[in-house]
């Protein structure tokens, strides 16, 4: 079989990199201006104010938490805050809690609430000062000690209770990052960190998470439910007896939390462990919010990829990727719209690495494949190149990107002997081991141990291999399923057109 022309290293490696370091390294960017305590008190800006429609969205949001109106909450939630963030705060914090307390009769839940969607605005607008993300964590600490150790008779949306999980953890990762940027670092930030060196720490992290996930007992209540206790999934967490979902919800989304968590310090099997209780081959509350279930699929398959079972990664970013593309349209005015295109992209990214290295074509969808050959086809045919482990190590907060990655192109490199075989094995139906260890420049004790779980069927007949041909057959509907998104996404467009 004839190979391509070798590539430059730095640009063989910008699959593998692109997407770890997106999973491992990288938080995303804030949208906007930088943000300091000076502004917060200057010119343009009064924390103090709060603008009428702020006031009656603030009054009705607090009546409906008291009333458990969980539809209205979602829709305040999802929608009106969103408009009136556009509106009012594009550029700036929301009215402070001191400002609004009175409006909700100094509820103190409900500020504790109110500060988390303040601080996730400030963060998602702006650039959060030291201040910003110590005050953040207390309110956090705050709000889950309320959480597992007072009465919380709340039902919150699911939406909301996954936003703070996945938010808990990306200011987590957001603070590690900014924390070991030391160079740009002034005494007084120094001595900030010094002072709440707990703030953020990563056994205070995983153990709010893990404590989460015990004490609202949701290991046990899938269990219950798997045996016909239980109506956890049916309901989709909501408690329709009165009581309240907060807790059971958080620790369920919490053990999706931990998978990140794990992803992000290098314990992959942990964090897979973590996931356990949720059964990811069916319909259950993660999929209740599309963040939830990409999120849950992106971090367990990167986990899988990192562990080295390819199949297993394939199978589940192929199913989550035709989940995508047949129903992101009816996301396109979701306030998640933006992310889900992201996730999206990187993990058509993993898809590619995992084939490039087990090629398991038969495993994907011919939608998946199609775009798969759109973004990455010539990288996808391109052998698994030699890595380079010379890259130096400049930023203190990329360490933990680096050394994940580095420990992936070591494995890159181990997995190159296996795509030489499948080379071979494509070309004959039969080959002896002798042979087949010459050409590969080997002992045949040393071929004998490669273990291939590529989509090449063979058995080894005394010292003779067969390689055994198999036709995927054509799937006619795949072909149908994309012409018919076309042709919706033509008829949408063409709806938006003005004719004059």
């Amino acid at each position: 079989a004839q190979r391509k022309t070798p590539r430059p290293d730095s640009e063989k490696r910008t699959l593998i990199s692109v997407c770890l370091s997106v999973c491992v390294g990288e938080a995303k960017q804030s949208k906007a201006m930088e943000y300091s305590e000076e502004e917060e008190e200057g010119e343009g800006y009064d924390p103090s104010y709060v603008p009428e429609p702020v006031k009656s969205f603030v009054v009705h949001l607090y009546r409906h938490i008291r009333e458990k109106n969980v539809y209205e909450i979602h829709q305040m939630y999802e929608t009106s805050f969103k408009t009136l963030s556009e509106h009012f705060f594009k550029e700036k914090a929301w009215p402070c809690v001191e400002a609004v307390a009175e409006y909700v009769d100094n509820d103190h839940v409900f500020c504790l609430l109110y500060r988390e969607m303040w601080f996730r605005h400030l963060y998602a607008r702006l650039n959060p000062t030291l201040n910003h993300r110590i005050h953040s964590w207390d309110n956090y600490c705050t709000l889950f000690q309320v959480v597992l150790h007072g009465v919380v008779n709340m039902q919150l949306p699911n939406q909301w209770l996954w936003d703070m999980v996945d938010e808990f953890v990306y200011q987590f990762q957001s603070f590690s990052q900014y924390r070991a940027k030391m160079k740009t670092k002034t005494d007084h930030e120094i001595a900030l960190l010094t002072q709440h060196d707990q703030a953020w720490n990563v056994y205070g992290v995983l153990n709010f998470l893990q404590a989460l996930m015990e004490k609202s007992s949701i290991v046990d209540i899938l269990q219950q439910e798997k045996e016909g206790h239980q109506q956890f999934t049916a309901t989709d967490g909501y408690d329709y007896s009165g009581g309240s979902n907060v807790l059971k919800v958080l620790g369920y989304f919490s053990m999706v939390g931990l998978l990140r968590v794990h992803c992000l310090l290098g314990d992959y099997q942990p964090g897979l462990n973590s996931l356990l209780p949720i059964d990811i081959t069916q319909q259950g509350v993660y999929t209740s919010v599309i963040g939830s279930h990409i999120a849950t699929i992106y971090h367990y398959g990167f986990a899988k990829l990192m562990l080295r079972r390819y199949v297993e990664a394939i199978h589940e970013f192929n199913k989550i990727l035709v989940y995508i593309y047949k129903t992101k349209q009816y996301h396109q005015k979701s306030p998640q719209y933006e992310q889900i295109l992201k996730k999206n992209e990187q993990m058509y990214a993993l898809l590619a690495i995992c084939l490039s290295l087990c090629p398991q074509h038969k495993l994907v969808d011919e939608t998946v494949n199609s775009q798969l050959r759109e973004k990455y086809g010539e990288k996808i045919l391109s052998h698994p190149p030699h890595p380079s482990y010379d890259e130096p190590l400049v930023n203190y907060n990329q360490d933990a990107y680096r050394l994940q990655l580095k420990l992936f192109l070591y494995e890159v490199k181990q997995q190159q002997q296996l795509s030489v075989v499948r080379t071979f094995l494509k070309v004959y139906s039969t080959i002896s081991v002798a042979k087949l260890a010459s050409y590969m420049e080997v002992d045949e004790f040393t071929l004998r141990k490669t273990i291939s779980n590529a989509d090449i069927d063979f058995y080894i007949d005394d010292a003779l291999i067969h390689v055994v041909e198999s036709k995927t057959p054509k799937l006619y509907g795949d072909y149908f399923l994309r012409q018919i998104v076309k042709l919706e996404a033509v008829i949408g467009d063409m709806d938006r057109v003005k004719l004059e």
